[in-house]
C-alpha cells in the first residue's frame, strides 16, 4: 500500500472522528465521574473496539453481517440498549455521587473492565464504526495485492488518529476538571453526559 493511499484515508476519516459521538461522551463521563487515568483507559478500549472491527472486515464477517437486515438490526438494536444502559448508569451515578460502576445487581458482565471495557464494548456494537471498514476502507484498497495487509495498514491509522483525538480531549477534560473540581460540576457534566449516551442510545436503536 503506498502513501498517498494511506494519507488519503487519514484524511477521509478524520472529520468523522471529530464529531462527538459515543466514544467522545463515554471518555468525557470517565474523566468527570474519576480521572484521567479513567478517561485513558476509556480510549484506549474505544480503539481495541475498532480492532475488532477491521479483524471482522478482514475475514469477511463484517460484511456478511452488513448484508443481512436481521443481522444488521440486531446489532444495532444491541448496540442502542447498551449505550443507554451506559446513560442510565451515568445518570444514577450523578445522583448516588458514586462510579457507574458501581456494584449493582444488575450490571453487565464486562463492568467490571470500568472505562477500558465501556470504550471496548461501546465500538464492538457500534454498526456506524463497522461500517467505515465496508464503505470507506474499500475505497483506499488495492485490489492487486493481498487485501488483510491493507486493512491492518488503514486500521492502524484509523486506531492513531482516534487515540490521539481521544487522548487529546482527556487532557482538555482533565485540566477543566481540575479548574472547576466542585461537586456541583461533577454532577451536571456527569448528568449531559448521561443524556448525550441516552439520546445516542436511542437513535441507534430506534435506527435498527
Amino acid at each position: 500500500m503506498q502513501w498517498p493511499q494511506v494519507l488519503g484515508f487519514v484524511a477521509a476519516v478524520t472529520p468523522l472522528t471529530l464529531v462527538p459521538g459515543t466514544s467522545f461522551t463515554l471518555v468525557t463521563q470517565q474523566v468527570i465521574a474519576g480521572s484521567r487515568s479513567d478517561g485513558v483507559r476509556a480510549a484506549c478500549g474505544s480503539v481495541c473496539g475498532l480492532l475488532v472491527h477491521a479483524t471482522f472486515a478482514a475475514v469477511g464477517l463484517s460484511a456478511l453481517v452488513m448484508s443481512s437486515a436481521r443481522a444488521l438490526t440486531a446489532v444495532e438494536l444491541l448496540g442502542g440498549i447498551y449505550v443507554i444502559w451506559l446513560g442510565v448508569t451515568t445518570w444514577r451515578s450523578a445522583r448516588r455521587s458514586v462510579e457507574p460502576t458501581a456494584a449493582r445487581p444488575w450490571r453487565l458482565p464486562w463492568a467490571r473492565l470500568g472505562g477500558f471495557g465501556q470504550g471496548l464494548w461501546s465500538n464492538v456494537l457500534n454498526p456506524k464504526a463497522a461500517s467505515v471498514y465496508l464503505t470507506l476502507v474499500p475505497q483506499f484498497l488495492t485490489s492487486s495485492r493481498p487485501v488483510a495487509p491493507q486493512i491492518a495498514t488503514l486500521a492502524a491509522a484509523h486506531m492513531a488518529v482516534v487515540l490521539v483525538w481521544l487522548l487529546f480531549w482527556t487532557s482538555v477534560v482533565a485540566a477543566a476538571s481540575t479548574a472547576i473540581d466542585t461537586p456541583r460540576f461533577r454532577r451536571g457534566m456527569s448528568r449531559l453526559a448521561g443524556a448525550v449516551l441516552i439520546a445516542l442510545g436511542t437513535r441507534t436503536a430506534t435506527a435498527a
